[in-house]
């Protein structure tokens, strides 16, 4: 019996490992360049507060979609949005692969620094578009803009990032990519890349 139980403790501990990586926080880092040069800010993801926003968001960045994408609309005292990719077939594979609206948490709210996946105002409309608060949005808390996580670092650098306002126009960025943006808007703030931090980055 014991030698039995001794065989089943570590099976039970990676169990249990696996569990807790699964609900556990991470972080993510964007290495930018905006209208100040390279830069780099940090989000802090709560899966607690948005477990099917911060699932996708850990999806589209180990799959590298952030990558060589423009922020297109950036709003100053409201806030800056992305996530539509550079690469027109990336954008269609993704653009039918919506998730569920996950609950408003307790006490979060839509206020500066905090990150929401953007969505139409159709119920489970999410797929790969998010926004960063530069304000307090409030409002937006009863419509399914529900934070999963908020800017831990970097923030001066997120604010640096250029004012296109909304110019851009969405459906171009979708059927055209970076060609039409490189083309048309070439002061465009743009991510670099996007990396989950794990070990010694964090």
């Amino acid at each position: 019996m014991l030698a039995r139980m001794t065989l089943l403790l570590p099976l039970l501990l990676l169990l249990c490992g696996q569990v807790f990586a699964e609900n556990a926080d991470f972080r993510v880092q964007f290495d930018v360049v905006t209208t100040d040069g390279p830069g780099v800010f940090v989000i802090k993801v709560r899966r607690d507060w948005s477990p099917n926003g911060a699932d996708r968001f850990k999806e589209l960045v180990e799959s590298g979609f952030y990558d060589d994408t423009r922020f297109f609309r950036v709003i100053p005292s409201f806030m800056v949005q992305f996530g539509i990719s550079g690469n027109p077939a990336v954008s269609t594979e993704w653009r039918s692969k919506t998730i569920e609206d996950d609950a408003q948490f307790p006490g979060i709210s839509n206020s500066p620094g905090m990150v929401s996946f953007a969505k139409t105002g159709a119920p489970n409309s999410r797929t790969t578009q998010l926004f960063i608060n530069y304000a307090n949005n409030g409002n937006l808390d009863g419509m399914g803009f529900t934070p999963f996580g908020e800017v831990e670092s970097g923030m001066d650098i997120v604010k640096k990032i250029y004012p296109c306002q909304e110019r851009p126009q969405q459906g171009r960025i979708q059927s055209e990519g970076n060609a039409y943006l490189d083309a048309e808007f070439k002061d465009l703030s743009k991510i670099v890349s996007a990396k989950v931090l794990t070990g010694h980055e964090l």
